[in-house]
C-alpha cells in the first residue's frame, strides 16, 4: 500500500528529523496501529517511537529497517518520502 503525500500539518517544519517523525506517524496512523505496537513489532521502546515521531530522534540504519519492516514497506520508502516532502519545503523558501 503506497501512502500518498500529503501535507504536512505544519508548513514551518524544515528540520529533517521533524519531517521523518511526520512521515513515520502518517504511515503509523494510516496502519491504525500504535506505537507501543509500532515499538514492539520493531523491537525499540515505545518511547523511542515518541522521540522519533517528535523529531528528538533519529534512527540508525538497523533502526529504519526495522521500523520499515513493521509497517509494510521499505526503508527507503519511508526516507525517500522524507526527502520529498524536505525537498518540497526548502524550494518553497
Amino acid at each position: 500500500m503506497k501512502t500518498m503525500l500529503v501535507p504536512m500539518v505544519s508548513t514551518e517544519i524544515t528540520d529533517i528529523g521533524q519531517i521523518f517523525g511526520e512521515v513515520l506517524r502518517r504511515y503509523r496512523s494510516d496502519r491504525g496501529i500504535s506505537q507501543e505496537e509500532l515499538a514492539y513489532r520493531a523491537d525499540v521502546d515505545r518511547t523511542f517511537v515518541s522521540r522519533l515521531e517528535r523529531g528528538i530522534r533519529q534512527p540508525t540504519i538497523t533502526t529504519l529497517i526495522g521500523l520499515g519492516k513493521a509497517l509494510g514497506v521499505s526503508a527507503a520508502e519511508l526516507v525517500e518520502e522524507a526527502e520529498r516532502e524536505y525537498l518540497r519545503q526548502d524550494e518553497g523558501e
